[in-house]
């Protein structure tokens, strides 16, 4: 099975505030985004499958490659609970360095920890699987790319951010 995941595109937000699941529109640049995006990858093919994050930023950009897409709440970003919508600065300084030394298991406050965000991304990948697609096209956000990449690849998750990825990319993988 091909998977093709498609970052959503530049959130309209302020630079430097953590905004996890926060359901954020997309900035004015949306239409060039998606222009770049349509030309990096041909999505007319019939037999495509299209999954999405129900978050609006994912949402819009998946109703432009497709009207046919099944949106699921696993694929929403990391939970980052009383964090949401803070800039990073305002944070506690005690609570952020003890997620940031181990972000994999710890949760943020009244948020969850990266292992919770991948338990239910390789959960979603796990039941897609079953129903046999040759290929699947994933609206999404980049903690679950990085979830299912590390799943897909057998990589750690402490070394999950090792993969870069900026708003409007788009990333194939063979499943398995």
């Amino acid at each position: 099975m091909e998977v093709i995941f498609v970052r959503h595109t530049t959130p309209k937000i302020q630079k430097g505030i953590c905004y996890g699941q926060t359901d954020l529109d997309v900035t004015s640049s949306f239409s060039e985004e998606v222009k770049i995006i349509l030309e990096k990858e041909d999505f007319s093919n019939s037999d495509i499958v299209f999954y999405s994050s129900p978050l609006l930023r994912c949402k819009k950009l998946a109703y432009k490659i497709s009207k046919n897409v099944i949106f699921d709440e696993r694929l929403k970003e990391l939970n980052f609970g009383d964090w949401e919508v803070q800039n990073w600065n305002d944070i506690n300084k005690e609570d952020l360095n003890t997620w940031m030394q181990d972000f994999v298991n710890v949760k943020v406050p009244n948020g969850e920890s990266f292992i919770d965000l991948h338990a239910r991304t390789v959960e979603f990948l796990s039941e897609i699987i079953k129903k046999k697609h040759q290929k699947i096209v994933i609206i999404t956000h980049a903690g679950v790319i990085r979830s299912l990449h590390s799943f897909i690849n057998n990589i750690p998750l402490e070394k999950s951010f090792n993969l870069k990825l900026n708003y409007g990319d788009v990333l194939k993988i063979n499943y398995p």
